[in-house]
C-alpha cells in the first residue's frame, strides 16, 4: 500500500445565507487582451478564413523555408475523485459559485492539508499508462505566486521529485492527417491542486472569484519538446484524453476545463541545435484550436525571423483568440526562480511499495495503444482500427459483438456504417438535450440509447414509459440521504474518522435507493453537507 502519513485539523464548514461566496477584484473595464481581440474582430472579420489557410500552409512548408518548430505541451488533467486533493469538500462542475468550500481549501490560517490517497492511486496509474518510471519516494512543494483565485498565496505541487518521470506515449495519426505512427517522450507526471476561477463581466468594473475549483486534484503531464506540427500536438493531446478516459480517472472534457493544454512553441533554423525563444499559448478549448493556434504562432515567429525581427520574440504567455484566429500577449512568462519553490512543510513524503504498484498495475484496463494493435492483428484496416479503438465505448461494443461470435470485419463494417449513422440521427440530439437540461442523468441516457437501438421509438416515449425522469427535488434527495446515513452508522463513523473516500459508498447507496435517478450534483452537495455535520 501507499505509506503516507495523513494528518490534519478538520474544521466544520460554516453555512451562509448567501450560497455564492464571492471575492471581488477591481480591474479595468476592458482588459488589454479583450480590447485587442475586439479590435482584430472589428478590422479583420473577412480575413479570418484566409488567415487560417495561410497559417496551415506556412506551417506545412516551414522546413522548405529553412525553419523548424519545436513544440512541447503541459497538460493538466482534473481528477474525478469524490473529494478534493487535501480536504473533504466535493467538486461538482456547474455548482453554485463558492458553495463547495471549507476553511482548508480557502486557505484559512490554522488549517492543515490531508492528502487524498485516491490522488496517489490515479497518479501511479497514469504514470504506468505512460510507460514512466514510478518514484518510490516523492514529495510535495509550495509554488509561490499571487493571483486572486489562489486563496493560500501558493499552490501545493511537486517540483524536483515528481511521482513519475521518463515515459513516452504511442499513437497513430489518422489517414487524413498523413497517417503514420508517432512516439513522443514524457518528461514527468506530478500531482498538484487547482486554483479557483475568475468570472469576468464586460458590464462590470470588477471580477468575481469562484473558489469551488480551489483544491481540486490535478495531474500535470509535461511532454518532451519533440513535436514539430500542430497536427502532431493536437493528436498527442487527444491520445492523453483517451488514456485518462480509458482509466476512468477523468472525463477529459476540454470545454469544462477537465483537460487543459498549455503549448510551448519556438522556431529555429534547420540544423541549429539551440532552441529558439519559447512562447506559451493558453486558452484553447478544443484539439482543433490547439492545431490552429500552433500553426498561427509558428507562422508569426517565422515571419519575424525572416524580417530580421527575431528579437521581438520574447518569453511570454499568449492567449489564443478563437474569433480572430490569432494569439495575443497576456503577460511575461515567469521563470522557476519567480515561483520560489520549497518543500511543503505540512505534508510528509509519499512512500510507495512494490506491492502497491504491482497491485495497481494488475488492475489496469487495456489501453488505447494495446487495443489498436490487437485490432490491427485481426486484419482490420487502420481506418477501422482508429474508429473502433479511439472511443472506449465503441471499442467495448465491438468487443462484445466478437464475444458473441461475430466476424470482426463484418462487425466493424456494421458499427462504422449503419450504427454510426444511427448515432448521428436526431434522436441522439434529443437524448443529449435531455441529459443537458437535467431531465435524465448520463447513466440513464446510456440505458435509453440501448433501448432505442434495440426497439426504436423516441427518447420522450422511453422516458415516460419507464419513469426515468431525474429526481431534482432537494427535499426528496435529502430524505434518501438521511435514510442511507442512518442505515450505515459504521461507515459514517469511519468517514468522520478520516476515511473520506467512503463518500462514494454513500453516494452509491443513494443511487440504489433512487434507482439511478437522483441528480448527481444535488446528491453530492447534500451528502457532503450531511456527512460533515458535527
Amino acid at each position: 500500500m501507499a505509506l503516507t502519513l495523513l494528518r490534519g485539523m478538520r474544521t466544520p464548514v460554516s453555512s451562509s445565507s448567501n450560497p455564492g461566496l464571492f471575492f471581488t477584484v477591481l480591474r479595468p473595464r476592458l482588459s488589454r487582451f479583450t480590447a485587442r481581440a475586439e479590435s482584430a474582430q472589428a478590422t479583420e472579420p473577412k480575413e479570418v478564413p484566409r488567415s487560417i489557410q495561410l497559417a496551415t500552409k506556412e506551417a506545412a512548408e516551414q522546413k522548405t523555408q529553412g525553419f523548424e518548430a519545436i513544440i512541447g505541451i503541459e497538460t493538466h488533467v482534473q481528477l474525478s475523485t469524490v473529494t478534493k486533493a487535501f480536504c473533504s469538500c466535493p467538486y461538482n462542475y456547474g455548482a453554485q459559485p463558492s458553495s463547495t468550500v471549507c476553511p482548508t481549501c480557502m486557505g484559512h490560517p490554522g488549517t492543515l492539508p490531508v492528502l487524498n490517497e485516491k490522488v496517489v492511486e490515479c497518479a501511479v496509474k497514469l504514470g504506468l499508462a505512460l510507460n514512466c518510471e514510478i518514484s518510490m519516494t516523492s514529495k510535495f512543494d509550495r509554488k509561490q505566486y499571487f493571483y486572486p483565485d489562489l486563496p493560500k498565496g501558493y499552490q501545493i505541487s511537486q517540483f524536483d521529485i515528481p511521482i513519475a518521470k521518463k515515459g513516452y506515449v504511442d499513437f497513430d495519426l489518422m489517414v487524413e492527417f498523413g497517417g503514420g505512427h508517432r512516439k513522443f517522450g514524457i518528461t514527468r507526471v506530478h500531482m498538484e491542486e487547482d486554483a479557483g476561477k475568475l468570472l469576468h463581466s464586460e458590464s462590470s468594473s470588477c471580477s468575481q472569484v469562484d473558489l469551488n475549483r480551489a483544491g481540486v486534484p490535478l495531474l500535470e503531464i509535461v511532454s518532451e519538446p519533440g513535436m514539430r506540427t500542430g497536427i502532431e500536438a493536437a493528436e498527442y493531446g487527444a491520445e492523453l484524453q483517451r488514456i485518462v478516459r480509458y482509466l476512468g480517472m477523468s472525463n477529459g472534457n476540454m470545454q469544462e476545463g477537465s483537460l487543459r493544454c498549455d503549448v510551448n512553441v519556438s522556431v529555429r533554423p534547420v540544423g541549429q541545435s539551440e532552441f529558439g525563444t519559447k512562447v506559451e499559448i493558453k486558452n484553447m478549448s478544443s484539439f482543433s484550436a490547439i492545431n490552429r493556434a500552433i500553426d498561427y504562432e509558428i507562422t508569426r515567429q517565422i515571419l519575424l525571423h525572416k524580417e530580421g525581427q527575431a528579437d521581438q520574440i520574447v518569453q511570454e504567455t499568449r492567449l489564443w483568440d478563437e474569433s480572430s484566429q490569432k494569439t495575443f500577449t497576456m503577460r511575461k512568462k515567469e521563470g522557476l526562480a519567480d515561483y520560489r519553490y520549497f518543500p511543503e512543510p505540512d505534508l510528509p513524503e509519499v512512500v510507495l511499495t512494490s506491492d502497491y504498484i504491482n497491485e495497481i498495475s494488475k488492475s489496469m484496463p487495456e489501453l488505447p495503444e494495446a487495443k489498436r494493435r490487437r485490432y490491427e492483428n485481426m486484419g482490420l484496416s487502420m481506418q477501422d482500427v482508429l474508429f473502433l479503438a479511439n472511443d472506449d465505448n465503441i471499442g467495448h461494443f465491438f468487443d462484445s459483438t466478437l464475444e458473441h461470435g461475430a466476424d470482426a470485419k463484418l462487425a466493424a463494417n456494421w458499427i462504422m456504417g449503419d450504427i454510426a449513422a444511427y448515432l448521428k440521427d436526431e434522436k441522439l440530439s434529443e437524448l443529449i438535450a435531455s441529459i443537458k437540461n437535467g431531465t435524465i442523468s448520463g447513466k440513464i441516457g446510456k440505458e435509453i440509447l440501448a433501448e432505442l437501438i434495440a426497439k426504436g421509438g423516441t427518447v420522450k416515449a422511453v422516458i415516460e414509459e419507464k419513469d426515468l425522469v431525474q429526481i431534482a427535488d432537494p427535499a426528496a434527495i435529502e430524505a434518501m440521504v438521511d435514510k442511507v446515513i442512518a442505515d450505515n452508522p459504521k461507515q459514517l463513523e469511519q468517514y468522520r474518522a478520516g476515511k473520506t473516500k467512503l463518500q462514494g459508498f454513500f453516494a452509491g447507496q443513494v443511487m440504489k435507493v433512487s434507482k439511478g435517478k437522483a441528480n448527481p450534483v444535488l446528491l453530492n452537495k447534500i451528502l457532503g453537507e450531511k456527512l460533515n455535520v458535527n
